[in-house]
């Protein structure tokens, strides 16, 4: 007897905390209904950064079983769901459920790609589109171009396949904190005045859950610019580097987010968090020296004929910056050229540009300590690559069979960097070659630091790459402007060093009070 009171009391308890705790209400005022619009957050001074990707699918490496929970220490939650649930409380756990479709549906596109960048994508979605298609660029897991399947499409130079995919089930959200689940509607919006634990890390204040176009869901953040550039700065050029160059960086990283910020339109955020945008991670830890730059440098952008530029960045070019056109399928900009990267008098010494593999042989056994940003643990790299190694990256990317073994490389086109931008790859299959252009070359050989390299055959199954830089080599060299900030140089000559010709101006932000939120 004595138990079940007890069992009473506590269950009485339990209820009582949960109605001092937690609000539920369903009627929802129409003006309060969600709408993710993202040029105006952007006009409001902030980013929709998409966090964790394919949410309630397969490939969900967050959800834990599933469930996703968001708690406050201290404050209360609040919940928003579109189909009219308001929910607060100090924690708020949401699960995945598969539900079945009454009358199943059948999804038919065709798919280019995969391509190694947004830039190439972007390129093919264009061309089509200037054919008269309907194009969508879309990132399942890597760059694609969809458009619309008819029965009565052309024939595409580019490879392209046939999706098609019978659709009976949805991956749904349910709000748990009640009796009974109830069923969430996208956009969910989620935001406390205080730091939201998500599944126990905290990340930040004001977030979105959204269906994206792949069946699953996105784990979306709400972020000032800045403070977004505080999560990306300690990662892209490193907490320690010079406040020149961190000023540097806080201007480009801040101008390329507003400049790329279409890239996942289909997807309803601006940018991801990993090398296909810039390295986001929320900050665990405040950073004085990050934090000066990103203030000093608050609103400023690069811009050429008053529009944000596309800034560029890696992390060294070898000693020499690529132009745009010689990285991607793109078109070359104005302010991104290719040249030696040092002193004036450095100009002198080389022929330029660089045209063949002899000249380039020359340019890397030059002394080092000449160039910006020389002390890069790969501004010089060589690689033994064995014909195996090469066979299995094209087998992985489906571009030759396992019967195929690899004969050549040879580097048939170079930029005026010196870069290769076509790499012809012959095989024993009779006239079969594989020719890898510009970003794709690193795409497939991913164990290539960058396309700024030399070939030497040092017999049949080996090859000796001998090459200079890492990533892509266009605009700022990362490294190449910490020497600079160490030299004496401020972040305006440091800009003006790598973006010529582009203007540093301040951006105008909305500041209404009902764009607060």
């Amino acid at each position: 007897m004595k138990l079940k009171f007890t069992f009473l009391n506590l269950f009485l308890g339990c209820i009582s905390l949960l109605l001092i705790n937690t609000k539920f209400t369903s009627n929802v005022a129409a003006e309060e209904t969600l709408e993710v619009q993202l040029t105006k957050e952007i006009k409001k001074g902030k980013f929709l950064i998409g966090l964790k990707q394919y949410l309630g699918g397969e490939n969900d490496s967050f959800s834990n079983k599933k469930n996703i929970s968001f708690k406050t220490d201290k404050g209360l939650l609040t919940l928003h769901s579109s189909n009219g649930i308001k929910f607060k409380a100090n924690e708020i756990n949401i699960m995945w459920r598969d539900i079945p479709i009454k009358n199943p549906k059948t999804i038919e596109r065709i798919v280019f790609g995969p391509f190694a960048s947004y830039e190439s994508a972007k390129k093919q979605a264009d061309t089509l589109k200037d054919r008269g298609f309907e194009t969508t660029v879309a990132y399942p897991k890597n760059w694609e171009v969809w458009i619309p399947y008819e029965d009565d499409l052309p024939e595409f130079e580019l490879t392209n396949k046939i999706y098609r995919k019978i659709k009976n089930s949805q991956v749904l959200p349910f709000l748990l904190n009640h009796e009974i689940p109830k069923k969430l509607e996208g956009p969910i919006r989620i935001y406390a005045a205080e730091e939201i634990k998500i599944n126990d890390v905290n990340f930040g204040k004001n977030f979105y859950l959204i269906q994206d176009s792949y069946g699953t869901w996105t784990l979306i953040q709400k972020i000032k610019f800045d403070d977004y550039l505080e999560g990306v700065l300690p990662h892209e050029i490193g907490p320690n580097s010079p406040l020149e160059a961190l000023k540097a960086q806080a201007v480009i990283a801040r101008t390329w987010g507003i400049y790329n910020s279409e890239r996942f339109n289909i997807d309803k955020y601006h940018l991801c968090i990993s090398t296909q945008c810039q390295v986001y991670k929320p900050p665990k830890v405040k950073n004085k020296k990050v934090q000066k730059a990103i203030q000093t440098t608050s609103n400023l952008i690069l811009k050429y004929k008053n529009q944000p530029i596309n800034a560029f960045y890696h992390g060294s070019n070898g000693g020499i910056s690529a132009t745009s056109g010689e990285s991607w399928q793109m078109q070359n900009y104005p302010y991104l050229n290719s040249m030696i990267d040092g002193s004036k008098s450095l100009n002198k010494v080389f022929k330029w540009p660089i045209s063949n593999e002899s000249e380039l042989s020359n340019f890397l056994d030059f002394d080092q300590e000449k160039f910006y940003g020389s002390n890069h643990n790969l501004f010089r790299w060589d690689k033994k690559i064995s014909s195996l190694r090469i066979k299995e990256q094209l087998i992985k990317n489906k571009l030759i069979g396992i019967n195929n073994n690899v004969l050549s490389l040879n580097a048939i086109e170079r930029g005026p960097s010196g870069r290769v931008t076509k790499l012809e790859i012959k095989t024993n299959k009779v006239n079969k070659s594989i020719v890898l252009e510009k970003d794709n070359i690193r795409r497939v050989l991913s164990f290539i630091p960058s396309n700024l390299f030399t070939i030497n055959k040092l017999n049949d199954d080996l090859w000796l790459l001998k090459g200079g830089g890492f990533g892509h080599g266009v605009g700022l060299s990362q490294s190449g402007a910490i020497e600079m900030a160490e030299l004496g140089f401020s972040y305006e000559e440091i800009l003006n060093h790598y973006y010529r010709d582009a203007k540093l101006e301040k951006i105008e932000i909305l500041s209404l009070s009902q764009f607060n939120n």
